[in-house]
């Protein structure tokens, strides 16, 4: 993961994500991100994925957790803008069952 933009939209945090999500650091920088942005009353996430190239099975492990974080902190994520390669993965794995996916951003933040 090259980059974690935040771009706050009203009460939703939008983390517009850029590069490949393959685990190993990425988790510390990202799980750590968000923990903070918990810590400080965020509860309402996007992650934009407009910007990922790719992720592997450890890049799912990374959004799985992070939900989880989120789900326990009594917060909702969802995730906007896949390309279809990563947007294939997700069927795949099944995240579809854990958490929403939007065609935009606009959609996933007026989800909430």
């Amino acid at each position: 993961m090259a980059k974690i933009k935040q771009k706050p939209q009203g009460d939703v945090m939008v983390l517009a994500l850029t590069g490949k999500i393959m685990g190993g650091p990425d988790y510390d920088k990202f799980h750590g991100e968000v923990k903070d942005l918990i810590a400080a009353g965020t509860r309402k996430f996007v992650l934009d994925f407009s910007g990922v190239d790719w992720i592997n099975s450890t890049g799912i492990g990374i959004l799985v957790g992070t939900f989880h974080s989120i789900k326990a902190a009594d917060g909702r994520m969802a995730i906007c803008s896949p390309n279809d390669r990563v947007l294939s993965i997700y069927y795949v794995s099944q995240l579809d069952k854990i958490f929403e996916v939007f065609a935009s951003c606009e959609e996933a933040v007026a989800s909430f």
